[in-house]
């Protein structure tokens, strides 16, 4: 066989494996093993390509910034700031019909300008809002739908975890693509508070039980003081992050360490953390790293390995004499992505499907921040979709109330992953949105 056949046969054979449960990670090092020994018939070589995607892949410094932020995260989630979260934006959002839900959708946005994980927004206000919203006579997969929609807010706005992904995968700029975030994650913010008022307005039945909407909006106003203690400990700290990444204070890396050390200060502050819950902190930080790291040294390996079977020259070539246009390719893409997102999780599917597009599209010269959010979102439509929705898996495990069922969740969420669609139509079509602030950002600098 030559190696073209065997980079098509392991893409088959990954897809397979990985549909009857094995672990992403697992598949793709063992096929990319097998797939550089059959290729240059030597053993010898496969396992120096294991050394060198063990060694040297995760070795920069710039992968530094994945541990930190997810640190920042927990210890944000720890400190209660979750919550703080939820309690302002129910403050200002009291008097609108379906208010809570869309207190849900700010709060997520919020916290994920202080996170960037999505699985660690979808936990937090699985405790903090679904609770709420059925006390004040929300239907249950209403409630659940809204926290998993508005959980994947923390996989665009910066700082995301994803983002930062692509960004190691593409060699891009962090910061562009952080900036690049920041208007997509508005509009899907305002796109989902949208949808609310469309389905508390048109259809009230659907939201909660008859009256519930209107005696929601009879709560009192959060007393200044409150508002104000809660509200200034996360605006420092998305200065801190956000601020000094843009203003060029310092590094993406140099901006988790000093978020994790900020949001540390005010989980001792509060008095939230004790011995027990920072060693919990930290072996979770590290359980989270680890999975992400192997994940990104087994595409590394992936990737080596169709690189030598020579499979994404000959796609890209294929693809050229089908003469496919710009718009047919990223139509393809987005498929793709959607599809995979069925059965594999988002850092998985970028590891996988980026490389080889970036070499397909490499003729077209297309602005790779506005590539990577396209793909981010487009990846993360897959969190909220069957079989796999980790999101919706997430929530469910950590859901009280076990009489709402995964199918609940999933049906809650539908409405929601077609809005995140809508959102990535405009997107694609309007590259403004997303490359606005960053070519402003250009033409100053």
């Amino acid at each position: 066989m030559t190696g073209f056949e065997i980079g098509l046969i392991s893409i088959v054979a990954m897809l397979l494996l990985i549909y009857v449960g094995m672990h992403v990670p697992v598949v793709l090092a063992l096929i990319s093993f097998v797939g550089v020994w059959v290729i240059k018939g030597n053993i010898k070589i496969a396992v120096a390509l294991l050394w060198i995607s063990s060694a040297k892949t995760v070795a920069d410094f710039l992968f530094g910034v994945i541990p930190l932020f997810v640190l920042m995260g927990l210890l944000v989630s720890v400190a209660g700031m979750g919550k703080d979260t939820y309690d302002i934006a129910q403050s200002m959002l009291r008097k609108v019909r379906g208010g809570l839900g869309m207190a849900t959708v700010v709060a997520n946005a919020i916290f994920a300008a202080i996170t960037g994980v999505s699985i660690a927004s979808a936990t937090v206000f699985t405790r903090i809002s679904v609770p709420e919203m059925l006390r004040y006579g929300y239907k249950g997969r209403f409630a659940v739908g809204t926290v998993a929609g508005s959980s994947v807010l923390g996989m665009l706005i910066p700082p995301s975890i994803l983002l930062i992904i692509f960004a190691l995968i593409a060699e891009e700029s962090v910061g562009d693509l952080f900036i690049a975030g920041i208007g997509p994650g508005i509009l899907l913010t305002i796109a989902f508070c949208v949808l609310i008022a469309i389905m508390a307005y048109g259809f009230p039945n659907m939201v909660a039980e008859p009256g519930a909407l209107d005696a929601q909006m009879d709560q009192e106003r959060m007393p200044a003081r409150e508002f104000w203690s809660k509200v200034i400990p996360i605006a420092v700290l998305i200065f801190v992050v956000l601020g000094g990444i843009y203003a060029g204070f310092y590094t993406p890396t140099e901006a988790g360490a000093a978020g994790a050390f900020v949001a540390f200060i005010f989980a001792l502050l509060r008095r939230q953390l004790t011995v027990r819950k920072l060693w919990d902190v930290l072996v979770e930080t590290g359980h989270i790293t680890a999975t992400l790291l192997f994940l990104i040294i087994a595409a590394s390996m992936y990737s080596r390995m169709l690189g030598i079977s020579g499979l994404p020259t000959e796609l890209g070539k294929a693809i050229g004499d089908m003469n496919a246009s710009f718009v047919q390719l990223m139509i393809l893409y987005v498929v793709i992505l959607i599809i995979l997102g069925t059965i594999i999780d988002s850092v998985s599917i970028m590891l996988i499907t980026v490389p080889l597009f970036l070499v397909v599209l490499k003729p077209f010269e297309v602005d790779l921040v506005w590539f990577g959010v396209v793909t981010v979102i487009a990846t993360e439509i897959g969190l909220l979709t069957p079989p796999l929705g980790l999101a919706v898996y997430v929530i469910k495990s950590t859901l009280v109330q076990k009489d709402i069922s995964l199918a609940d969740i999933f049906i809650g969420a539908a409405p929601f992953a077609l809005t995140m669609l809508v959102v990535l139509i405009l997107v694609m079509i309007f590259p403004d949105i997303p490359l606005f602030l960053v070519d402003l950002k250009r033409s100053l600098s």
